[in-house]
């Protein structure tokens, strides 16, 4: 990882809560069906390796998203995501209660989205990132776009940031 700008590294470090879009970000933005109708989508295994990485520095993870489906429920049941939001329109008022009912100001709340129903909740978090293959308006709103594609890494890839940041210069 090249040496991140100051400012940066101290949005990131101040980060309590990750939360994320699934469909562009946990996944590749595709929906594939089996012949008998039934739904499948491709999740990272690294990116659960994110979820662990980040829960060892005292950040916590959460899903916020328009989709509601069994594999995303399937996929936040094998890495113990109990901040699930499934089937949201009003992302940002789903994000602000999430963030009330915790007790956290806006600066200790990450986001990571790729679509335009992301943006409000992108530019009202401590720290807003996006996938590298993110719509354009998406990109210019994060405070840092990942080199990784949704689904292939791009979670991974944020919460290699925080955790970096968190660690701060000894590692630890």
């Amino acid at each position: 990882m090249t040496a991140p700008a100051a400012p940066l590294l101290a949005r990131a470090s101040g980060i309590a809560l990750c939360l994320t879009d699934c469909d562009g970000v946990l996944t590749d933005a595709g929906v594939y069906y089996t012949s008998a109708g039934d739904e499948l989508k491709r999740f990272s295994i690294r990116d659960g390796m994110g979820v662990a990485l980040l829960r060892g520095v005292g950040v916590d993870v959460g899903i916020v998203s328009g989709e509601n489906s069994l594999p995303l429920l399937a996929r936040a049941d094998k890495l113990r995501i109990e901040e699930r939001h499934l089937g949201i329109s009003d992302k940002l008022a789903t994000v602000e209660d999430i963030r009330r009912r915790r007790g956290l100001e806006a600066h200790q709340v990450a986001y990571i989205g790729d679509d335009v129903n992301d943006l409000a909740v992108l530019r009202a978090v401590g720290l807003a990132g996006a996938p590298s293959d993110a719509v354009a308006e998406v990109r210019a709103a994060a405070h840092l776009v990942v080199d990784a594609p949704g689904g292939h890494g791009a979670f991974r890839a944020f919460a290699d940031f925080i955790v970096f940041a968190k660690r701060g210069e000894d590692g630890r």
